[in-house]
């Protein structure tokens, strides 16, 4: 994953409104001597928390240095819920301890004034904590940058905690707990003081929260508190006989929860609607509060809409905020991140439980008017508790496609399913829309297409220099065939390979160049070897920016078993690249024999991990190809018909725009809710069906966290080892992998 470490947190402060008269339900305490030079940044991070419940105790530790004392009070004097408090330099043990000791919470979360933290910490920490109630503390995965730059995932043990820290100092502690342990030691002036305290809360057998996703910033630098104590042997000796000391009083091995994490199956607990009846979002103005409900963050075509949907609906007056509801590394997230603040990845904080309730708190508290829901069947299988809690909550979907081979019709068939009480679905493209009325029973009237669209401004051939990927591939002179899609079996690349195969009879002077990754990147790369194709298909893997490679492509191939209305197929034809596309989904709403050219196809759906291709389908993309490539004014005339076409009918601001228009006019329209007394009556189905659905997604859950998270990275870690490979050429070679499908 690649991690941008200049997007840090509180690099900007996010107005928002203060609510007065709340009682804190978290202290946040930040020692502070000294500390100018970086505590407007941390500053900032505090004040951008979604979750407003705080109290911030800053204790001035003896700082001399009056201009960052007058930081201090300045920023103080802008928040109700700061409180300075002034003490005699005594180090940071004694600072925190004085500050927990003025604390009116439960829940205690100390932040060095040079740290930060993501907008959504204490929300996500907080929820934890309250959700089991026997941890002691609550951490979360974090980011080392400044003078060193990582990222600290570790799995928590016991056994190395007492010989290596595995944690940083901020966390949220339950204070009652902490309070057992006597607080901060205060043994010396500089210390490991976090190291020994989480040491003494296992040795009284107390357990942590381990939650995924990097919230938390430590700042590296050479003139921290760690580091004073590193590089001085004589403080570094007395730390380390301190910390050895404690440690043999953990005697037992003591196991963290680590998330994402599957309840215990065979609860069957009902829904729980969130007690909090607050809003913090309870505006004047005619901003729309809207909730998107989609599996995660990441690269792809339905990824991509989502973040351009989020993004428009920010500069058009809505307060965007997104629920994900799906484990996910979440590799898009900081794309997210640079516009939406509120991005809540509930796997990595509770189970799934607990989702129905988190997801009414935040419908509450943010006074949401509109729910956009995507590819979650969690989120599909809410609605009807949903409608019964919130009769005026407009819910609208959006289908990409249906799939009959997953699921008897995938998200489509819960639209379906769903539809009488949905405000409206969206879909993207027409055929989808008549899948829903023929096979679902949908009323065409409930149902709108809103193409995905592309920016024909930002993928545009013209802002971009030809020839760089055939320089760096050494492919000058050649025509190349751009493969742009994850390898996995919808997306078919065996077929891929057989039609660069039977290209090769007729000409040399081409190359299919694969971008993207998947499960099947090495069964690839391994036949692709075996049929002397090394020379004509490059495997590029996922890229950030596909730009370049449509600007050096003579045309792009999508020869999918399902899509919706591919990306890049709307990607390739604002870059002014042909396109060869299977006729699956809406892919004949774009593409068409003047801008390319649709191939039918002749593999049936059911087979859909078959590698077992009908030879006239392979013929008629390698004629389809050689027609293209073989004739450069019949190129640049599809090309030109590319452009024309997105720019006339595909831009996707005007996508967007009637998208939000339609969200708008359904907020607008009274909604006919369900006599109170049938509600009354069905309350304890409503409720249970949610019940029944969450334990089957549990089942699932246990299915895939079952094995700890962790293990599973060090299996793909040795897969990815030349032991590992080796160890997949031979099953390829010796056809395993045929035995067990």
């Amino acid at each position: 994953m690649k991690f941008n470490y200049k997007q840090e947190p509180g690099k900007v402060l996010i107005q928002q409104e203060q609510l007065t008269d709340i009682e804190p339900l978290v202290t946040i305490i930040t020692p502070f001597y000294n500390s100018g030079k970086h505590f407007t940044q941390t500053y900032n991070c505090v004040i951008n928390q979604t979750f407003p419940w705080f109290e911030w105790i800053i204790v001035n530790d003896g700082s001399t240095n009056q201009e960052d004392i007058n930081l201090l009070l300045t920023l103080k004097n802008r928040d109700s819920r700061i409180t300075v408090l002034e003490k005699e330099n005594g180090g940071i043990a004694s600072a925190r301890n004085m500050a927990i000791r003025y604390s009116r919470t439960d829940f205690i979360v100390p932040l060095d004034a040079d740290d930060l933290i993501s907008p959504t910490y204490i929300e996500i920490n907080y929820w934890a904590l309250v959700h089991n109630p026997n941890a002691a503390w609550s951490y979360t995965d974090s980011v080392g940058f400044g003078t060193q730059e990582y990222l600290w995932k570790k799995p928590f043990s016991s056994e190395i905690m007492k010989v290596n820290n595995l944690l940083t100092c901020t966390a949220m502690i339950r204070k009652s707990a902490f309070e057992q342990v006597g607080l901060y030691s205060e043994l010396e002036k500089h210390f490991n003081e976090d190291w020994y305290s989480w040491l003494k809360l296992l040795a009284k057998q107390y357990y942590p929260l381990h939650l995924s996703g990097y919230y938390f910033w430590y700042r590296r630098n050479d003139l921290g508190v760690l580091s004073q104590v590193n590089n001085n042997k004589a403080v570094k000796k007395k730390s380390m006989k301190a910390i050895k000391k404690i440690a043999k009083e953990v005697t037992e091995k003591v196991e963290a929860i680590e998330f994402p994490r599957a309840s215990g199956t065979e609860n069957f607990l009902p829904p729980s609607f969130s007690k909090v009846k607050v809003n913090i979002k309870n505006k004047c103005n005619k901003a729309s509060n809207l909730l998107m409900i989609i599996p995660w963050l990441e690269m792809g075509g339905a990824d991509s809409f989502n973040l351009s949907f989020a993004l428009y609906g920010k500069k058009t007056n809505f307060d965007i905020g997104i629920i994900t509801t799906n484990y996910s590394e979440n590799t898009w997230k900081q794309r997210f991140e640079r516009n939406i603040s509120e991005i809540f990845e509930l796997p990595n904080f509770m189970e799934i439980k607990d989702y129905a309730e988190f997801i009414s708190y935040y419908i509450v508290t943010r006074n949401i008017t509109t729910v956009f829901l995507s590819n979650s069947y969690i989120g599909y299988y809410l609605i009807p508790w949903l409608k019964k809690e919130f009769p005026k909550l407009v819910i609208v979907d959006y289908v990409h496609m249906e799939e009959w081979y997953w699921r008897n019709g995938g998200y489509a068939r819960t639209s379906g399913v769903f539809g009488p009480l949905l405000n409206k679905t969206f879909v993207c493209n027409s055929n989808t829309k008549k899948v829903l009325i023929d096979s679902f029973n949908r009323n065409s009237n409930s149902i709108d297409v809103s193409y995905i669209g592309v920016d024909y401004h930002y993928f545009n051939r013209d802002t971009i220099s030809p020839g760089k990927i055939k320089e760096k591939l050494h492919l000058i002179g050649k025509k190349i065939i751009l493969f742009p899609c994850r390898l996995e079996p919808q997306k078919r690349p065996h077929l891929m390979v057989h039609i660069a195969l039977e290209l090769k009879k007729y000409r040399s002077d081409f190359a299919f160049i694969v971008v993207g990754d998947g499960p099947m990147m090495e069964e690839l790369k391994i036949k692709t070897k075996q049929l002397s194709l090394s020379d004509y298909i490059f495997f590029e893997g996922r890229q950030s920016d596909l730009r370049p490679y449509y600007r050096d492509s003579t045309l792009t191939l999508i020869c999918s078993l399902k899509e919706g209305l591919a990306l890049t197929a709307y990607e390739s034809c604002s870059m002014g690249v042909p396109v060869i596309s299977s006729d699956v989904g809406g892919q004949s709403e774009l593409i068409d024999s003047s801008v390319g050219a649709i191939i039918p196809i002749y593999q049936d759906e059911t087979d859909y991990d078959s590698d077992v291709i009908k030879t006239e389908e392979i013929q008629q993309y390698v004629t389809n190809i050689l027609r293209v490539i073989s004739d450069e004014s019949y190129q640049k005339t599809l090309s030109k018909n590319c452009q024309m076409r997105i720019q006339q009918n595909f831009y996707i601001n005007d996508m967007l725009e009637q998208l939000y228009k339609k969200i708008r006019e359904l907020e607008c329209t009274p909604v006919i809710s369900c006599p109170t007394e049938l509600v009354h009556e069905y309350d304890y189905l409503i409720n249970d069906f949610v019940t029944l659905y969450t334990e089957f997604e549990n089942r699932i859950n246990f299915y895939n966290y079952g094995i700890d998270r962790f293990a599973k990275r060090e299996l793909v870690r040795i897969m990815n080892s030349s032991l590992g490979q080796r160890l997949i050429k031979m099953a390829f070679s010796l056809k395993l992998n045929k035995i067990f499908k």
